[in-house]
């Protein structure tokens, strides 16, 4: 059986840069070949968090930072054959899920939109690219989101175990795989992007390194309620979420309707503790896990993962690393998996998932 070759490039909503995978298929077995990361520029990253205040928004610079995107993927794809010795006619095909910038799948006209332009991966790299994943979904009813949900299903359901995928990036999510396969998936609220944004304003830093400077502070209870106190923790799924609701402006607003002061550290801690209770709440609510697993940039942050444990004490929480997948590259190898089903023409069931009314093809596909 002839092996074949994709390539899964993702930016997520924490917008640090483009997580590029390579991965391999012989029939069913899928196997992860390559990675790379290629870190966004400060001036590019600036572009799309102006972009994705959704407000005040110049069609220039739109334009202009989507093919900027799309031109930083290329980039990242290119890098990460340079790890290898494929080429370009060596790959089947791109996945590209691109840069959300505002996600709105609930009004008269509901959309997604993710930018990094298909056309230019195609044509830099060589390479087929399938990307726009999302809006069909969109289209058919559903929320358009998560879509990694579709791979968990496939690599790690178990016939006797009811297994729970935590996927958290800037967004963080969960995927319900009971044993009955009656599956589940939904957004359950911020992940790191809060954490990200408090950190930044403060410490000039992307990210809080292992949740160090959020563990040398203390949870505010009465302020993580207050946090907690937001409309779509009580939302039933399908349902999904982004920067346009969970941002800054958020924050501050909960921080001024809590009227008391409260020291960075401190605000840093509660914050943390908000990620782990909402994704806890939502197990608690609509769950039943004899297994949990946890993939995405937050399982670098211990003090989430120690907070995490806390509030799920009667299973030990591992990554998908025990179920043999990086859980730093869960996600690229899902639109890799995912340009695969879409250039043989298979419809994909997002039903339980995105509430999308039935199976459909996802992805646009960009010869080069």
């Amino acid at each position: 059986m002839r092996k074949e070759f994709f390539i899964g490039l993702i930016s997520g909503t924490s917008i640090d840069g483009v997580d590029s995978a390579l991965i391999s298929f012989e029939g069913k077995n899928l196997k992860l070949v390559a990675t790379h990361f290629e870190e966004s520029q400060e001036s590019l990253r600036e572009d799309i968090l102006a972009l994705s205040e959704g407000v005040d928004i110049s069609l220039s610079l739109l334009g202009q930072t989507n093919i900027a995107v799309g031109k930083v993927f290329a980039s990242a794809a290119q890098n990460l054959l340079k790890k290898t010795a494929l080429n370009a006619k060596d790959i089947n095909a791109i996945g590209s899920h691109g840069q959300t910038i505002w996600h709105n799948p609930a009004g008269k006209n509901p959309f997604t939109m993710q930018i990094g332009d298909p056309n230019t991966i195609a044509q830099m790299t060589g390479i087929t690219t399938i990307a726009d994943f999302r809006q069909k979904d969109i289209v058919l009813g559903g929320q358009g989101a998560p879509l990694a949900p579709l791979l968990h299903r496939e690599l790690f359901h178990h016939a006797k175990f009811d297994r729970v995928i935590i996927n958290i990036g800037g967004m963080a999510n969960i995927t319900a795989l009971p044993s009955n396969d009656n599956c589940l998936a939904f957004d359950t609220g911020p992940g790191n992007v809060l954490m990200d944004y408090w950190v930044a304003k403060h410490k000039k830093v992307r990210y809080d390194k292992n949740g160090s400077w959020g563990e040398s502070g203390k949870s505010d209870k009465s302020l993580l309620k207050c946090l907690l106190d937001d409309p779509y923790f009580c939302l039933n799924p399908p349902k999904s979420t982004g920067r346009e609701l969970f941002n800054k402006h958020w924050l501050n607003n909960k921080i001024n309707e809590h009227g008391k002061t409260i020291e960075p550290k401190d605000l840093q801690a509660t914050l943390s503790e908000l990620t782990a209770n909402s994704i806890a709440n939502a197990i608690k609510n609509f769950c039943s896990a004899s297994e949990v697993y946890v993939c995405g940039g937050g399982v670098h942050n211990g003090l989430l993962m120690k907070n995490l444990q806390a509030l799920i004490p009667n299973t030990t929480i591992k990554t998908t690393q025990c179920l043999g997948i990086d859980p730093d590259w869960v996600e690229s190898i899902t639109f890799a998996w995912m340009a695969k089903q879409t250039l043989e023409n298979r419809k994909l069931d997002t039903t339980a998932f995105t509430g999308a009314e039935k199976s459909s093809i996802l992805g646009g596909i960009y010869k080069s």
